[in-house]
């Protein structure tokens, strides 16, 4: 499997690399994005049969044509094992709507199957035991987030040798546990507050990638889903919960939508390219907060970036989603190829705060806000003959404060940040360079 940039040359499209070159250089040369050059079909039988699957052999099943020439079968079942670990369950909210639960483990803990399998990849690439064409020297993650990320990248990369991680996160824009999760741990993990928005954060670590001088003197690779290898096992996500839906028998004749909290469209990318294996979702719904760029060029077929605002769901607080490139060159560019996949859903914050009292009071189930967001645009857009599946991408915990402003007895857990450990900068990407060659 090869694979190219988002950014074509003209008619041809230059760059061709292996999983494991896309993995180690993050972006592509000219600053695109890594896609696979084919996704490859999985036979009928495979979903017809899903449900007596084990989880670690359907992963191995998706995930090798994707990775065969860089990892052998060992080597990926050893980092399944090690990485997908934790349970993923699918659960019903309400009549033909249910929620694929994300965050389980300890809520200061977070368990993200994208950022535990790059960062087993990474530190195979980058192992003395890896005789093959390996770099012996550290390697530098650099990566930006709106709050999410950063918790999964910090636990994900947490000691592993050979690799130190610097993570960017905009000021005042991430929730205490978030803050708690990113700069807390110490030993490896490094985080850097921002005088800005993600968009400055993403900005900042892009032109970062794209200094070839600072390249030289330090190993670069990425965390976020502008990695190929942090999008391609969230697939799994998606796989892992169809069978659960097939196995409890929830399906029935019912197509099944899946709406997903979108902000750098990372998820709802690994989804799309999942449905193209042949995985039966019959569409996607991206559910956007007040950061509504995707929604737009949904609606106009133009695609203007605009500057992130701050919502109570700040994890999708995104103006320039990266993602977009890779859903566009999925397609083709062709916008009414696009709609058929894929529809878009914008919910503000009043909306998301009253769907969390709801479906308190009514199912007694507690979303976070970014799962509200991902429900109400899934409730809106159902229709008869449907199943409906939303991500409920974090625990309620990390947002008590808002958890707070629409269930008033909500009792939570203190944030202790007494000991967190964090570097400031303002929006100036020398300051950083001087951060990352200290």
């Amino acid at each position: 499997m090869n694979y190219l940039s988002t950014r074509k040359n003209g008619t041809n499209n230059e760059e061709k690399v292996s999983f494991k070159e896309a993995v180690i250089n993050g972006l592509t040369k000219n600053s695109g994005l890594y896609f696979p050059e084919n996704i490859p079909s999985l036979p009928t039988s495979f979903f017809e049969n899903i449900e007596n699957i084990e989880d670690h052999q359907i992963a191995f099943e998706v995930l090798k044509p994707f990775v065969k020439e860089s990892l052998n079968d060992e080597q990926l079942k050893q980092i399944i094992a090690e990485t997908l670990n934790f349970s993923i369950p699918v659960v019903k909210v309400e009549d033909n709507i249910f929620s694929l639960e994300l965050y389980h483990g300890a809520t200061q803990a977070f368990k993200d199957v994208g950022a535990r399998f790059m960062s087993r990849c990474l530190s195979h690439f980058y192992s003395k035991n890896d005789s093959e064409d390996t770099t012996n020297q550290n390697v530098t993650i650099l990566v930006a987030t709106s709050g999410d990320t950063g918790s999964a990248v910090a636990n994900g990369f947490f000691d592993v040798k050979g690799i130190d991680v610097k993570i960017l996160f905009p000021k005042g824009k991430v929730s205490p546990y978030q803050e708690f999760q990113m700069t807390t741990l110490g030993k490896n993990i490094q985080a850097i507050e921002v005088e800005g928005t993600f968009d400055d954060c993403q900005k900042l670590v892009k032109e970062a990638f794209n200094d070839i001088e600072l390249r030289e003197k330090v190993t670069l690779s990425s965390a976020n889903s502008i990695n190929v290898a942090r999008l391609l096992p969230q697939m799994l996500y998606y796989f892992l919960a169809y069978k659960q839906l097939k196995k409890q028998d929830n399906l029935g004749n019912k197509k099944l939508v899946v709406s997903v909290p979108s902000g750098n469209l990372g998820n709802i990318s690994a989804g799309l390219i999942a449905k193209k294996t042949g995985l039966p979702i019959v569409r996607f719904i991206a559910a956007h907060n007040a950061n509504d760029t995707f929604y737009n060029y949904l609606q106009t077929g133009k695609y203007q970036q605009k500057s992130s605002v701050q919502t109570f769901s700040n994890a999708m607080d995104v103006g320039n989603p990266s993602n977009f490139e890779r859903i566009e060159y999925l397609y083709n560019k062709d916008l009414e190829a696009t709609k058929k996949d894929i529809s878009a859903f914008t919910v503000d914050d009043n909306a998301t705060i009253k769907e969390i009292a709801d479906c308190f009071e009514k199912n007694k189930y507690l979303l976070d806000p970014h799962g509200a967001v991902g429900k109400l645009a899934l409730h809106n857009s159902l229709q008869e003959n449907e199943i409906g599946l939303f991500l409920e991408t974090a625990h309620p915990q990390k947002f008590s404060e808002i958890i707070q402003k629409a269930i008033p007895n909500y009792e939570s857990e203190k944030v202790d940040l007494s000991n967190a450990k964090k570097l400031f900068i303002e929006n100036n990407y020398d300051k950083l360079v001087e951060i990352i060659l200290r």
